[in-house]
């Protein structure tokens, strides 16, 4: 991994760290709050590299559409949805409404 994607995954790992349980956030959220411009793929990249037994609560990052990104046949899809749903996020079909999930930071 380059040094550069090390210091920006170390950016956007803090970010995801601040969203609060019971909220979720869009890749592309994430990269704007990280400083990162319109980067959501980055963040996808920073996301699939979170050092093993992290704590960073990759699951509440989902896409623009207020879905899972992983395959539904993946079973992280569906470690990442029961984790989602024990933080009573609400699941409509496989949609999250962000419009009462999404998290808005007060900073």
């Amino acid at each position: 991994m380059k040094k550069k994607d090390q210091n920006s995954y170390a950016i956007i790992w803090e970010t995801v760290q601040r969203i609060p349980k019971g909220k979720v956030s869009t890749y592309g959220q994430i990269a704007r709050i990280a400083g990162l411009g319109e980067n959501a793929r980055l963040v996808g990249y920073a996301m699939h590299n979170i050092p093993r037994g992290s704590s960073i609560p990759w699951h509440r990052v989902i896409n623009s559409k207020g879905m899972i990104s992983l395959p539904p046949k993946d079973g992280m899809y569906q470690l990442q949805k029961k984790l989602l749903k024990k933080e009573n996020i609400i699941f409509k079909g496989e949609k999250i409404d962000l419009t009462k999930f999404e998290w808005i930071p007060k900073d």
